[in-house]
């Protein structure tokens, strides 16, 4: 396979350059793209206490929404990253999830049941799920070393946060205040367009294996023994990262499924405290998501690994103890830093762990793993709980979670290139 695809590729074929202004153009188009795809994704929780009582909806129905882009994410994630190894060609996959992922987002304001919008949803995640994979050996081999950490924590962490986590609650809100819960579905399909034709315009397509790309990108370490998953299954990291990604995931989805209702349905807050509140941790996502990785460049993966999942811990602790939005705000900016970690563990400890030939192959394991047990099946399980005990057994499985990922992080071993050396 790996010499079929290497002979589709013209002789003449240049890989994509390092560093320079190339560097940042990647970076501002991927930093766009996938924050763009925590917008869609997000959007639902922040609508859900306008559809939840028209639907007539269970919170075990609404951490089931909240999971099911998750499955779908993860399968989709698995098979991307494999396949586009296998194939050795990211850009064009990467065009085909951005506009299918903008199609279903479009039409879950279309839905008039649960089981119309879990079918739009299941299928928005499905082309989601690729897109991590697919950008990440773009920026990772187009990063010069000393921006390596950064760069993937912009891309991942901080996009995300802006689009997602600020801009997000503010926008749909104010689009469900003022034309109704479906509008805000309905207007993904502009920007989603957007992003497909800055992907097709300005960013240039990756073979890792072409012997172009050796000559500038050398592997880490010898490509040697079996290919695929057993490639990267062999190596420690991997399997802690995939513990890691169970649980961190758990922390993620649970908090952001059931804060919104927490919000209304516990503290009483309107709609303006709501988006408020949630654009706290939109901020701190931006924040941190470029922090912590930019620390890890630093002080090394492990150490800020441990450090940044147990502030992560407080978060929904915060969310249960505080009743002013105001504090509540400045406490969720400070402690919501698991989203720069999620960089760490789900893209550059993989990337500079395994051979670059199955670098996307160990990503999408990783993020499949970790969104079908901590982004399916944790929120539903937390759905569960809160209809017997009450929306605070959320967001305590929430904070258990965060802090199960800071003790499993002892068992990492270092990669950050400063660091491992040593």
């Amino acid at each position: 396979m790996a010499d079929t695809a290497a002979a589709r590729v013209p002789a003449d074929y240049v890989p994509p350059p390092r560093g320079g202004r190339y560097e940042n153009v990647l970076l501002a188009v991927l930093f766009a793209t996938f924050g763009f795809v925590f917008f869609d994704r997000l959007a639902l929780n922040f609508l859900t206490p306008y559809f939840k009582d028209e639907l007539g909806l269970s919170n075990a129905q609404v951490g089931l929404l909240g999971g099911i882009p998750a499955l779908t994410w993860a399968i989709a994630g698995i098979s991307v990253g494999y396949l586009s190894d296998r194939v050795d060609r990211r850009k064009p996959l990467l065009l085909a999830a951005i506009l299918t992922f903008t199609v279903f987002s479009a039409l879950s304001g279309f839905v008039g049941g649960l089981a119309s919008l879990l079918l739009f949803r299941a299928l928005m995640g499905a082309a989601e799920g690729a897109v991590l994979p697919l950008s990440q050996p773009l920026m990772l081999h187009s990063s010069t070393p000393r921006r390596r950490g950064l760069n993937m924590g912009l891309v991942q962490g901080s996009s995300a946060g802006l689009l997602g986590g600020v801009l997000g609650p503010l926008v749909t809100v104010w689009l469900a205040e003022s034309f109704g819960w479906r509008a805000a579905f309905y207007a993904t399909v502009l920007p989603g367009l957007i992003m497909g034709l800055l992907v097709l315009w300005l960013v240039r397509d990756l073979r890792v294996r072409h012997p172009a790309t050796i000559a500038v990108d050398p592997e880490p370490e010898p490509a040697h023994g079996a290919g695929g998953w057993g490639a990267v299954l062999k190596h420690r990291n991997i399997l802690v990262c995939l513990a890691i990604a169970v649980f961190f995931l758990t922390w993620f989805l649970t908090t952001q499924t059931f804060t919104p209702l927490y919000l209304v349905e516990v503290k009483g807050f309107g709609p303006g405290d709501v988006g408020f509140v949630l654009s706290g941790i939109g901020i701190a996502w931006v924040l941190w998501g470029a922090l912590v990785p930019g620390i890890s460049d630093r002080i090394g993966r492990k150490p800020t690994m441990i450090l940044f999942s147990a502030v992560a811990a407080v978060s929904p602790v915060a969310i249960m103890l505080i009743d002013s939005p105001g504090l509540l705000f400045g406490a969720l900016v400070l402690t919501y830093t698991g989203l720069g970690c999620f960089t760490l563990f789900m893209a550059t400890i993989p990337a500079e762990t395994v051979p670059r030939a199955v670098m996307a192959t160990a990503l999408g394991l990783i993020m499949g793993v970790g969104e079908i047990v901590g982004g399916f099946v944790a929120p539903a399980i937390a759905g569960q709980l809160s209809d017997v005990f009450g929306l605070d057994a959320a967001m305590l499985v929430s904070a258990g979670a965060a802090a199960l990922v800071a003790l499993l992080s002892f068992a990492l071993t270092e990669t950050a290139p400063a660091r491992a050396a040593r």
